[in-house]
């Protein structure tokens, strides 16, 4: 049989046993035995030890269960003081308690068929205790305690791997049966062993040099200590004694086998009764369980229906943000696809070398601006260009002064709207006043002062400036980016979705990076613009009259590029093919290598890249363009312009003009334009300034002052730059 098992669960019937015999132990009017055999127990319950040291039980039956411990966690043997007979048979049991000695009542003790393999030392400690059974276990030797067994009659150690009795058993002189397997003993020998108990123990009183007295000479009490000291004294009768003391058990167990019978009925009636309640129960289960089922079919049906709602209103919702986002992932791919033109146009006027020949030949031009000839000086336009040089100062000087007063506006109204309308007027009073200032008298002051000449020329260089024009718009286009972007990164915030935010990221501190390269380009061509003006200030004749107005004439009487490159051969329509596709940096490259459309139309992209054309799309882009307008031209005649619109083109205008901005494909649409981004902080006034590094564009000019970090991104504020919308 197997050392260890699992425990099972005891079955109803055993369940019901053990309460039956647990009520039947504690009536009123029971006898001293408790009976709790058969019931599938794995340890005996704490009830039980509760009851046998309450009621005083003397006999305790657990045979046939499934013990392997007699003892309980949190229970002792002292409860079970009182028990003079133990019945353990058919169990599991491996060991007893070490202090099995404090059952000092005991005088049956019957372990059989168990899987023990050793008896504890304390077992000869029950000096009352007459039979001792422990056959069929795996016991291999026997304590030496054994001997003081004084009281012990009847010792059965069959089938078990005994070899050797202990000596000390000679001292048992009450024995009177003992049971063993003679063929495996070694000591004492087999012929002693087969020959009886009584050979046993003359042979074990021989060899501890004992006197050998027949166990009738000692008399012993049955199952009462009444009258012990009396049946040791007195050695007459044993034969009567014995034949009583059978009688007195013959009775006894047959009173118990009538108790038990009565017990059994009662048992059968309690379990009548009991079936009867529990079918009772079941039925009203039965009808609980209906009115529970009706119950959850209308919760089932009531749920089925939220649920049905719930969803119909999920799926609402899924689509108008499935919706939403597919509005922010457009309006994210066109910012995507307008910031990376905007780069590879930056790109690509970085890698023309054309823009360095260009500076060079237009610092030799201005060294040849530098000396002025007589028949300037006669043929100057002292009126014409001092009316110029008046609407250029004025005009700036009307900027600046607009500038200030919406400036001065805007911090008013919010602070005090109706305080502040006297001041407002004196300020507008002012930009009146220079605007109605007297024209000859501005025009006579700047025919005198040479400063004023020099200063309006200076505003007409920057303006012309190709260089810085580019310069600024491209200021202008990353500007509107920034705002586009921090517009949807506020959106994308306002919606809880991280849906491409790693990649917005990048494009704005890339446009961050181009952003604060082009202010430095800006600055360094503002300088080196400056660096001319004192050139031409340092090599001026002293005693030259009208040396500025004169330079003033020469800027505005300078041809446009495009009408150059006509003059000196380029075709028009290449002129125009190449501004459309925003590659007018190319056309000092065409005009050096004299290209014309009839060439470009026998080119590869090999070509254009030696002539130095690096972008391969801009090529293909030129090739293709060129290809339509000579099928074009094949077509129909080509329809030449009108003399007069020849003429009006090579006329030198009079007043400074703005040369008209590409179109370029990176520009963000008109819609995307007119939307307003209000400021973080105070969500009152529109956001105004672009913060550096991080590039966003979220605070109004008063709120950013004291901020020292992004509110956004929380980097550390570098730089502060002021944007102006366009109204």
């Amino acid at each position: 049989m197997p050392l260890f098992f699992r425990k099972r669960k005891p079955s109803e019937e055993s369940r019901k046993r053990l309460e039956y015999q647990m009520c039947l132990a504690k009536e009123a009017g029971a006898d001293d035995i408790l009976d709790i055999s058969k019931c599938e127990l794995s340890e005996i319950p704490f009830g039980a030890f509760a009851t046998c040291k309450v009621l005083q039980k003397k006999v305790l039956i657990v045979h046939t269960n499934h013990l392997t411990s007699l003892l309980p966690k949190s229970c002792s043997l002292v409860s079970l003081a009182t028990i003079k007979v133990l019945d353990l048979h058919d169990n599991q049991l491996t060991a007893l308690p070490d202090d099995i000695g404090q059952l000092t009542a005991l005088q049956v003790l019957n372990v059989e068929r168990n899987q023990l393999t050793y008896l504890p030392r304390s077992i000869g400690n029950l000096s009352q205790l007459q039979t001792l059974s422990v056959k069929d276990n795996r016991l291999k030797d026997l304590p030496d305690t054994l001997g003081e067994l004084r009281s012990l009659r009847t010792l059965d150690i069959s089938e078990n791997e005994i070899q050797r009795l202990p000596q000390m058993l000679a001292h048992v002189r009450t024995l009177e049966t003992l049971s063993l397997d003679a063929s495996a003993m070694v000591y004492p020998p087999q012929e002693v062993c087969g020959a009886g108990t009584a050979a046993i123990q003359q042979f074990l009183c021989k060899e501890s040099g004992l006197e050998y007295y027949p166990p009738s000479q000692y008399l012993l009490p049955v199952l009462e200590q009444d009258g012990a000291e009396n049946s040791r004294d007195n050695p007459d009768g044993p034969t009567d004694r014995l034949s009583r003391e059978e009688v007195e058990w013959q009775n006894r167990f047959s009173d118990y086998e009538k108790r038990k019978e009565q017990k059994m009925l009662e048992k059968l009636e309690f379990e009548r009764r009991l079936e009867l309640g529990q079918r009772e129960h079941a039925q009203l289960l039965q009808q609980s369980n209906s009115q529970k089922d009706e119950i959850l079919q209308t919760v089932k049906e009531e749920q089925s229906r939220l649920e049905q709602g719930l969803s119909e209103r999920q799926r609402y919702l899924d689509a108008e943000r499935q919706q939403l986002l597919e509005q922010l992932k457009q309006t994210e791919q066109n910012i995507s696809n307008r910031i990376q033109k905007l780069l590879q146009e930056n790109q690509r006027q970085k890698k023309s070398s054309e823009i360095l020949k260009s500076l060079e030949n237009e610092r030799i031009r201005m060294e040849q601006l530098m000396s002025i000839t007589q028949e300037e000086t006669e043929n100057l336009r002292r009126r014409d260009i001092a009316s110029a040089m008046q609407q250029m100062l004025t005009e700036s000087c009307k900027n600046r002064l607009i500038q200030m007063a919406y400036e001065t506006q805007r911090q008013n109204l919010v602070q005090q709207a109706c305080s502040s309308m006297a001041e407002m007027d004196e300020r507008f009073q002012q930009i009146l006043s220079w605007q109605q200032m007297d024209q000859n008298k501005a025009i006579s002051q700047i025919l005198q002062e040479s400063a004023m000449q020099k200063a309006a020329f200076e505003a007409l260089q920057v303006k012309r400036d190709r260089m810085h024009q580019q310069i600024r718009n491209q200021i202008k286009l990353i500007e509107t980016e920034l705002l586009q972007l921090t517009q949807l990164e506020l959106k994308r915030k306002s919606l809880d979705t991280e849906t491409l935010q790693e990649r917005i990221s990048e494009q704005r501190w890339a446009l961050s990076s181009l952003l604060q390269q082009l202010l430095k380009e800006k600055k360094q061509r503002e300088e080196e613009l400056r660096d001319i003006l004192m050139e031409l200030e340092a090599k001026s004749e002293t005693k030259q009259e009208n040396y500025w107005l004169i330079q003033y004439q020469r800027l505005l009487n300078q041809k446009p590029l495009s009408l150059k490159l006509q003059e000196e051969g380029m075709e028009r329509q290449l002129v125009a093919l190449l501004v459309e596709l925003s590659a007018e940096h190319y056309l000092p490259i065409f005009a050096h290598h004299r290209i014309s459309l009839d060439m470009l139309s026998r080119m590869s992209p090999r070509d254009l890249a030696q002539v130095g054309v690096s972008e391969a799309g801009l090529q293909q882009q030129i090739l293709r363009r060129v290809q339509e307008l000579l099928d074009v031209a094949r077509m129909q005649p080509e329809m030449k312009p009108p003399k007069s619109e020849v003429l009006r083109a090579l006329e030198p205008p009079t007043a400074p003009q703005e040369p008209p901005e590409s179109v370029r494909p990176s520009a963000p649409p008109a819609e995307l334009e007119a939307q307003a981004s209000e400021c973080v902080v105070c969500l009152e006034r529109e956001a105004q300034m672009i913060f550096l590094n991080c590039g966003h564009v979220c605070c109004c000019q008063q709120c950013c002052q004291p901020l020292r970090t992004c509110p956004l991104c929380r980097q550390e504020i570098a730089q502060r730059l002021r944007i102006y919308h366009s109204s």
